[in-house]
């Protein structure tokens, strides 16, 4: 119901522009600067959460990690 008139209300305000000429218009800004919002949200919520992320393994007794084998390993 709020967008048919929210849409109802934005109609008047395109027949004061030039009929010739195309143009997204106030709810195209609107739309494009939400998805940004969000977008750039959504990749500080992903730096926070890579940050907590710890990349070494560590055994759960506490020891050290044998070390990986260098080369190619023949089954």
């Amino acid at each position: 119901m709020y967008a048919t008139q929210a849409v109802t209300q934005l109609v008047p305000l395109a027949k004061e522009l030039d009929e010739n000429k195309v143009t997204p218009g106030v709810l195209g800004f609107i739309v494009f600067a939400v998805m940004a919002s969000a977008v750039w949200l959504l990749m500080k919520s992903m730096n926070r959460h890579m940050g907590k992320v710890d990349f070494k393994e560590t055994p759960e007794d506490g020891t050290k990690a044998p070390a990986a084998p260098v080369g190619d390993p023949t089954p």
